[in-house]
């Protein structure tokens, strides 16, 4: 197979070799993307190859990082958390690395992101409530002193993942 170089996100500025993916990798991919509890047999059948080959591909998938884990998605409103809000960050320059060890202390917060524009960080905010996420915001988000400013967007509706 021939490799291509890709950008690993884990370490900025380091070039790391990502496997090249053939037509059945992606199939493998989109068929455990689709379910995750997918069992190796079922897999093999869903994309036409034998067992083996299957169980081959997803350990090699793994082992390489492209498969970086399995997990559950949740209805958040049936965990109880009816508010949802998209919260931007500006920070501090060269702030990224402290400031993310803090957020991941903060449990109501369900994904960050990095990214260039008009502000330095997004966040994907969860509550129970309008309460829990104006604490989240103006209590702890703006308490950090990395954050130099905060705007939030709430979510009317989650269409999930497309």
């Amino acid at each position: 197979m021939s490799e291509e170089l890709a950008a690993d996100s884990g370490r900025p500025g380091q070039m790391v070799v990502a496997p090249a993916l053939d037509e059945l990798d992606r199939q493998i991919l989109e068929a455990l993307t689709r379910d995750g509890r997918l069992s190796i047999r079922a897999l093999a059948d869903q994309v036409h190859i034998s067992r083996a080959n299957a169980y081959a591909r997803v350990e090699r998938l793994t082992a390489t990082g492209v498969i970086t884990g399995f997990t559950t998605t949740v209805d958040p409103l049936k965990l109880g958390l009816a508010t949802s809000a998209y919260v931007t960050l500006s920070l501090r320059q060269s702030s990224w690395r402290a400031l993310r060890e803090q957020l991941q202390t903060i449990p109501e917060i369900k994904h960050m992101a990095l990214v260039g524009g008009d502000f330095d960080a997004i966040l994907l905010v969860r509550a129970a409530d309008n309460e829990g996420l104006r604490r989240v915001v103006l209590e702890k988000l703006q308490a950090i002193p990395e954050v130099l400013g905060t705007r939030t967007a709430l979510i009317f509706e989650d269409l999930g993942t497309l």
